[in-house]
């Protein structure tokens, strides 16, 4: 791949978007390039990077929301919003660790066009529910902008929503809009150790289902626990179950007591204090917990009741470990390297349990042989190809990333 498009602006994005288009010059479409390897490897003939598109553009700390290029660095936006004790509150999730990046390298467009959530989103939801306007340009070279700097309900397609999770499919973001939260007082995690993934994840329900607003829950296996690298988490090969609680300090003392009486049936509880607490969900974030290890990994959306079912079912077939996050609903799978990632094994426990596996890391020429992401209904196939040729019909951006024919 030899040729780089860096446009500056949304003039000089539109007007190489608008050449390729009538060129019909696939391009991959990048932001600071730490997600590359999610999706089949696609096969284009330039690449065109948002990296110059950079820097905040709005931000009213009192109003709670900021808009920031596409291009900007995801830590700068954390930096300005932690001057004012605010954040993102869904999380976002970093995947560069996990495929060989340095952490912080992605791009604030990136993590909407993904539509990567962290371990909060059970409380809050996930990015595109943050997510108030964003301007884009289409696959015709043909800028747009949808929603605002407010939440309010519309009428007609919501394309915030609908761009968010298309991975660059669609059109190109050139800038965001989004909401903030400030952010908590004080945050402490409760332990539980040694728990199998069933009841782990009945502990994990159970709690989400208290009056004490828990922002994360969470299981490791033993050795995933280990990998975290935080002295005293894991002990003995045990697995680990956590469960954080955030609000004013002053309110922690009760809620944590509380809740250890309600969970004292699944065994002894340990905690984290604040600056525990932050180290281990920061590393949640980085998936820290699969450090050191060179499986394939895949992204399991499933039914909480259905979780510890499906990575039993693999564990039958696989040399496997798994994290429980969103309280079962996420599970993190990692799986002994083979020529097909362990695809064969995973989709037929989807098709069991339910749910949805998006392959996140796995080497070129397996991406290229599999579907990396769950594959559509034919009715949602179709529409789906309606809605890639209506955005970009000349089939020039990401094409084949996510799905081989789309």
């Amino acid at each position: 791949m030899s040729d780089v498009i860096c446009p500056g602006d949304e003039d000089e994005l539109s007007a190489a978007l608008a050449q390729a288009a009538s060129e019909k010059r696939p391009l991959e479409i990048i932001g600071g390039g730490s997600k590359r390897d999610v999706g089949r490897p696609v096969q284009t003939a330039g690449r065109l990077s948002t990296e110059k598109l950079t820097g905040v553009t709005l931000y009213e700390p009192n109003e709670l929301v900021i808009g920031a290029m596409a291009g900007t660095p995801l830590r700068e936006i954390e930096k300005a919003l932690a001057k004012n004790k605010q954040h993102l509150a869904f999380e976002p999730i970093d995947l560069g660790p996990l495929l060989g990046e340095r952490p912080g390298q992605g791009s604030i467009g990136a993590v909407f066009a993904t539509n990567l959530s962290g371990s909060r989103r059970i409380q809050v939801g996930g990015a595109r529910d943050h997510l108030l306007g964003v301007r884009a340009v289409n696959g015709l070279g043909e800028l747009f902008k949808s929603g605002g700097r407010v939440m309010k309900n519309v009428t007609g397609v919501d394309l915030c929503r609908g761009l968010s999770g298309s991975w660059g499919t669609l059109a190109v973001m050139s800038e965001v809009t989004m909401k903030v939260l400030p952010c908590p007082e004080a945050t402490r995690t409760l332990l539980l150790r040694g728990l199998t993934d069933e009841v782990a994840v009945g502990a994990m329900c159970a709690a989400m289902g208290s009056p004490f607003e828990l922002s994360a829950t969470a299981h490791l296996h033993a050795s995933c626990a280990a990998a975290m690298g935080m002295e005293g988490l894991a002990r003995k090969g045990q697995t680990v179950t956590a469960l954080r609680l955030e609000n004013f300090a002053s309110f922690l003392d009760y809620r944590a007591g509380r809740l250890g009486e309600k969970l004292s049936a699944f065994g002894k509880i340990a905690e984290l204090d604040d600056e525990q607490s932050k180290d281990f969900w920061n590393a949640m974030r980085v998936l820290k917990f699969f450090d050191g290890g060179e499986g394939a990994v895949w992204r399991i959306s499933v039914g909480p009741n259905k979780g510890a079912k499906l990575v039993a079912a693999l564990s039958a077939h696989l040399d496997c470990r798994a994290v429980y996050d969103w309280s079962g609903g996420l599970i993190w799978v990692e799986v002994a390297p083979s020529r097909d990632a362990g695809a064969t094994e995973v989709r037929r426990s989807i098709a069991e349990f339910g749910g949805h596996a998006t392959l996140i890391r796995a080497d070129a020429p397996v991406r290229a042989g599999l579907e990396v992401f769950q594959a559509l209904d034919p009715a949602v196939a179709t529409l789906t190809k309606r809605i890639k040729d209506s955005f970009d019909p000349a089939g020039i951006l990401n094409p084949g990333r996510m799905y081989s024919d789309i």
